[in-house]
């Protein structure tokens, strides 16, 4: 019953997680344009930094058109490709038209259902048109579907998304005026540390806030989410207060996460000492509270969620308190966690590695889920570091183990992707967090993976390295023959029989069976040996054949179960004292 509870509740978080990252898969690729327009308006608006009335010209087109076009032409390709993104364009611009305010949202609805409808057209036509008409076919219904949609997006869904928009900015403006914004952050900030950050701020607070900009020319809410400080005191109280490698590694992470960006980086942290979430409670509810009483707010969406970035699209004469909303935060936060820090008195692991480790296994568990070790990973040609948007800590992971990769002389390439993007190749290794794993395993269940709790910090890609380096120098030393050869014989783990498979001719099986026999003797090992010709061979899961490379495709064919080891020489004795070792370890 209680498997059940967490394998429910997993599912739950893994269902939440896919639909927030689909939310801020449509933002995230576009956030240069959303910045573009931030510095457009900062700049040439009447009262910005440099007034100019021609260039101002472009705020207007830039957010109500470029903007929700992008974003539909994202969702759609994200759910139908590329005859998606088009129809998703298309449908998109309905609502855009349809309405008089800009239509971020509505472009979030209409490019998915484009994106949609095409899929399951092409899922039920496809395969049903006559040759030379798919061209024909495929450009009328993309057409045919988009001017549906936009039709229906005019009518119907932008007057609806209208309302609703606007029902959310009075209540966005009931908060601000009662005061209660920094409440927000006893949520956002737990559901940061749960790997949401992206859906919460790019999927919610980037659409709100983008809306009150344009009316009021700032937004908190830009803040609420990507105030670096909160994370900051947590890190410092580690530099102070830490222990071990966890102490050591603090300044480290100080610098990634305040000037990177990558607020990622002090999650681990906090999970390893569940009581510092009222640490980044406490600095989140600080930080808004004081920026919400000194005005301070951004102009666009600061991503990443560096200090630079947070400064830069600070509108003219916010920046005073914007700097004192994060240092406030920043504060608080540092306070509460340097009291837990100083009044714990177990004994925590000395090594920030081992702690790190020691969290992932105990969440793995909590979910049902184990976290994988780094085994064989024979045969992989990409390493694909797969997060939530395909950005920040997996930016830096992928370069972390590309550097480590290019050392090592491997010919792997290292890249980083959104989990929406991966594909289901066999031949790649995607390296995930424990937390997106089980979405990461939906979308791509043919690779390979290996779930690290930490993008920046992992033991792991030593593993992974190493892992690597074995197979490539175990693969130039072999031809495909003795690879083959190996593969099969790291299978024999439940061997009962062993069968010398032949064809007309039985000599060369009669021989290599006596000198099989020999090595077994001199093994001391107990195998059922016989031989078979190939038309009456049958065999299972427990059988081993040895046949001649020329017979293996058939023997296969003939006993898809059976463990095939192909040879060029029935009378191979190391070949043969290679599976007698194998044997006797299995025992």
């Amino acid at each position: 019953m209680e498997q059940n509870v967490q394998t429910s509740s997993a599912s739950l978080k893994s269902k939440v997680q896919r639909f927030g990252s689909t939310l801020s898969s449509m933002i995230m690729p576009n956030i240069g344009a959303l910045i573009a327009w931030g510095v457009l308006t900062m700049l040439f608006i009447p009262d910005g930094y440099l007034p100019n009335e021609s260039f101002a010209t472009m705020v207007g087109p830039m957010l109500n058109y470029l903007i929700p076009l992008l974003i539909g032409y994202t969702g759609g390709k994200i759910i139908g490709g590329d005859r998606g993104s088009v129809v998703g364009a298309i449908a998109t611009m309905g609502v855009i038209v349809g309405t008089d305010i800009p239509m971020m949202l509505g472009a979030m609805i209409m490019g998915p259902l484009g994106g949609f409808v095409i899929k399951k057209f092409d899922q039920v036509f496809q395969h049903r048109i006559r040759a030379g008409f798919e061209m024909l076919v495929n450009n009328f219904s993309a057409g045919l579907i988009g001017f549906a949609l936009a039709l229906l997006g005019f009518s119907a869904i932008g007057p609806v998304v209208d309302t609703l928009t606007q029902a959310m900015a009075n209540g966005v403006e009931l908060i601000l005026n009662a005061h209660l914004i920094p409440l927000a952050n006893i949520f956002i900030e737990p559901a940061k540390i749960l790997f949401l950050n992206n859906a919460i701020n790019h999927g919610i607070l980037t659409p709100l806030g983008t809306e009150q900009a344009l009316e009021t020319g700032k937004s908190i809410l830009f803040l609420l989410e990507a105030n670096p400080g909160p994370g900051l005191g947590v890190l410092l109280a580690f530099s102070l207060f830490g222990k071990g490698s966890a102490k050591a590694s603090a300044p480290g992470s100080i610098i990634i996460h305040f000037l990177g960006g990558i607020h990622e980086i002090y999650f681990p942290y906090v999970m390893m000492k569940p009581a510092l979430f009222l640490a980044v409670i406490a600095g989140g509810v600080t930080g808004s509270f004081t920026l919400q009483a000194l005005g301070g707010g951004l102009k666009a969406p600061a991503s990443p969620g560096s200090i630079i970035a947070v400064l830069a699209m600070s509108p003219m004469g916010t920046h005073l308190p914007v700097i004192i909303g994060v240092a406030a935060a920043t504060l608080v936060s540092f306070a509460v966690a340097a009291f837990i820090l100083k009044s714990d008195k177990q004994t925590v692991a000395d090594t920030f590695e081992e702690s790190v480790q020691a969290v992932q296994q105990a969440k793995a568990e909590s979910k049902g889920v184990s976290a994988p070790a780094v085994t064989d990973i024979t045969g992989i040609k990409h390493i694909v570091f797969a997060c939530d948007a395909g950005m920040g800590s997996s930016a830096m992971g992928a370069s972390i183990l590309r550097k480590k990769v290019e050392a090592a002389g491997l010919s792997q390439d290292v890249t980083n992707k959104s989990i929406n993007n991966l594909s289901n190749d066999s031949d790649t290794l995607v390296v995930t967090q424990i937390e997106l794993q089980e979405r990461a395993k939906q979308k791509a269940p043919n690779a390979q993976f290996v779930a690290v709790e930490n993008f920046l910090n992992s033991p792991k890609y030593d593993d992974i390295i190493a892992t690597l380096s074995g197979s490539a120098e175990a693969s130039s030393k072999e031809d495909p023959l003795q690879q083959k050869q190996r593969l099969a014989i790291d299978e024999l783990d439940h061997v009962l029989n062993v069968v010398f498979v032949h064809d007309e001719k039985a000599g060369s099986a009669t021989m290599g069976k006596k000198v099989f026999e020999d090595v077994l003797a001199k093994e001391k090992l107990a195998v059922n040996v016989t031989k078979s010709p190939l038309a009456q061979f049958r065999g299972d899961a427990q059988t081993l054949v040895i046949t001649r490379t020329d017979l293996a495709e058939e023997v296969r064919q003939a006993a898809p179960e059976a463990i095939v080891v192909p040879t060029d020489n029935l009378l191979d004795a190391k070949l043969y004292e290679a599976i007698a070792d194998k044997l006797k370890l299995s025992r």
